[in-house]
């Protein structure tokens, strides 16, 4: 896999031109999913702390209603597994009576480095629908995606990490232990995975783009391996990143992020739907910008996370009729006739005045209203975990800067 992430303008465009056209799409939706991001604050401390509060309360009131004899099984918690955790805790209730004194001393005797994970059921199979056994307790991750890894450092896990991919060191390095060993997450080393004996693995479907097991001997030393496909939807974006929370006994702050990520989804849906049919604008999603020696410009069809952003802040995305990353010409390009050029094009040196003086565009709405705009956070949109938001929110003040003027983004990334 071609590394390609470092800015060296001309001479990556004089690479690109050189190679065949499907293995610059490989490296393309590469460069899309691993490009540069920035470091952004977590969470909300203050909600964190409301939400561990009320399950106190919850689970409190639980115990004493078994006490009572009611044996209720509502847990009140969104987990899947939330019945068998009531019934968990039902059986729990008797050794709860008998004393304080002996609940203190086990906890005494646990490695305060540990993470252990609450009564709600472990996942069994991960996102890809592999059958999977996560330990009751964490003190080593390998993460093995940059996403992944931004949402571990996110939920304060940046210490448990022992081992990453090369991105995620390159991207995170700075909150990551210093040192780790660094693995290609298309060719890891996996006697040295296994020599770390990690308690879990998080990987991407990236790593069997060639149709490979690459994690096989991993898995085949006892050790979890829980894949995480590339997500497609917001809503696989939001599973992933619960999913990671309940792997690691942060489910509770996991499933916060994820609720301020769908609330600021859903005031952009009521926002957007203020926006009358006839005003609605085209937009290109670009990841490059075409060039005479490569002019084949390279977007987000339906099927993809980015497609659902563009149609969420109302507006109607110029690639919709293809499946997937989709590809079109200049020719094809300038006969959308967009109204809204959005690009995150790393590599070429000012990308947005070098499109408004492309030859043949001069007609196009965009170039004419000057609306073609370099994502800020373009970094932010390549990663599928909570920033996609971030970037979501800096798309629609594009797009309809009157209609989202007073949009706030939950997460306040920090731009590159």
């Amino acid at each position: 896999m071609a590394d390609g992430y470092s800015h060296e303008g001309t001479n990556k465009k004089v690479f690109l031109s050189q190679i065949p056209a499907h293995v610059v799409l490989v490296f393309i939706i590469a460069k899309h999913y691993f490009e540069h991001v920035a470091y952004s604050l977590c969470f909300r401390l203050e909600n964190i702390m409301k939400k561990k509060l009320l399950s106190t309360m919850l689970a409190a009131t639980l115990s004493f209603t078994m006490l009572a004899g009611c044996g209720s099984s509502d847990s009140g918690n969104e987990n899947a597994g939330s019945n068998e955790a009531s019934q968990s805790a039902s059986e729990g209730t008797s050794s709860e009576t008998e004393g304080n004194e002996a609940e203190t001393a086990e906890d005494e005797t646990k490695t305060s480095s540990d993470l252990v994970v609450p009564e709600y059921d472990l996942p069994t199979q991960d996102l890809a629908g592999n059958d999977i056994v996560v330990p009751e307790e964490i003190d080593a991750i390998v993460s093995m995606s940059p996403s992944s890894t931004r949402l571990l450092v996110d939920l304060g896990l940046a210490d448990y990490i022992v081992a990453c991919d090369t991105y995620s060191f390159e991207y995170y390095g700075a909150d990551l232990t210093a040192d780790i060993p660094q693995y290609d997450m298309m060719a890891p080393d996996q006697e040295s995975i296994v020599a770390l004996n990690p308690d879990i693995v998080f990987t991407t479907g990236m790593s069997y783009a060639t149709g490979t097991d690459v994690y096989a001997s991993v898995r085949e030393a006892g050790i979890c391996v829980a894949d995480i496909p590339s997500a497609a939807s917001l809503a696989e974006i939001g599973e992933s990143i619960t999913f990671i929370g309940a792997c690691t006994g942060t489910y509770e702050e996991a499933e916060i992020i994820v609720e301020e990520m769908n609330a600021t989804i859903e005031e952009i849906a009521t926002l957007a739907a203020t926006i009358d049919e006839a005003d609605k604008k085209t937009v290109l999603y670009e990841t490059n910008t075409p060039t005479p020696d490569y002019p084949t410009i390279y977007s987000a069809g339906s099927g993809t996370y980015i497609a659902e952003m563009i149609e969420a802040v109302g507006a109607i995305n110029a690639t919709a009729d293809q499946e997937g990353w989709a590809s079109l010409t200049e020719e094809d390009a300038i006969a959308v006739n967009p109204d809204v050029i959005i690009s995150t094009d790393m590599f070429t040196p000012d990308a947005v005045d070098t499109h408004l003086s492309l030859s043949g565009w001069e007609n196009v709405t965009a170039v004419v209203n000057g609306d073609v705009y370099l994502m800020e956070l373009s970094n932010e949109i390549n990663q599928p975990n909570q920033h996609v938001v971030s970037a979501m929110v800096e798309m629609a003040k594009y797009i309809y800067p009157e209609v989202f003027a007073d949009l706030e983004d939950p997460f306040a990334v920090v731009s590159r």
